[in-house]
């Protein structure tokens, strides 16, 4: 869900934006997958990804601003090595298992915090940012346990190369919009 101060003019036509590290093959398709197996809906709609910058509501007109930004902080940031290992909840504040970030946590931060710093994309979070790559949400409580469980000893390790900026439309699934090189 988007955060939005409710200064927006309703006549302004908006898009809602996301940014994200994909994870690759062949970690995603299993992540996602196990996801669709605890039940979770958004794993038809949402491959496995670390979010730097969750969905955010922003004029239209803002997208060329935004990319511009996006491409002078990726050439400003190097390339880092992500480890997933484990899993961890989030749980009893929100219904959520993820697997861990074990390296790479300071990177991911640090991304975040600049992708974030761009006023049109500025907004109020509702919890601290904590990169994470999520497996079940909004889901019983068995199937949590149970996706906690299977993924206790999952660990990838892979180097993150680019993030990307994703679009959402009233499309189902978010498309991708560009792909941003770290390190120029």
């Amino acid at each position: 869900m988007a955060v939005t101060d409710g200064s927006q003019d309703p006549g302004v036509p908006m898009v809602r934006v996301g940014v994200a590290v994909d994870i690759p093959e062949p970690w995603c398709g299993f992540l996602t997958r196990r996801r669709a197996e605890a039940g979770d809906p958004q794993a038809a709609y949402v491959p496995a990804h670390l979010t730097l910058l969750g969905p955010t509501d922003i004029p239209a007109a803002s997208l060329p601003a935004v990319e511009r930004h996006l491409a002078a902080l990726a050439a400003a940031h190097q390339p880092y090595l992500l480890h997933l290992r484990g899993t961890g909840t989030f749980r009893p504040v929100t219904d959520v298992v993820f697997v861990v970030v074990a390296a790479g946590i300071s990177e991911c931060e640090l991304l975040a915090g600049a992708i974030g710093s761009a006023p049109e994309l500025r907004r109020e979070n509702r919890f601290p940012y904590h990169p994470h790559v999520t497996v079940a949400q909004d889901v019983p409580a068995e199937a949590l346990d149970r996706v906690y469980e299977d993924l206790a000893d999952f660990s990838a390790v892979f180097k993150v190369e680019k993030f990307t900026l994703f679009s959402h439309s009233d499309e189902a699934r978010w498309q991708p919009r560009r792909e941003f090189r770290l390190g120029g």
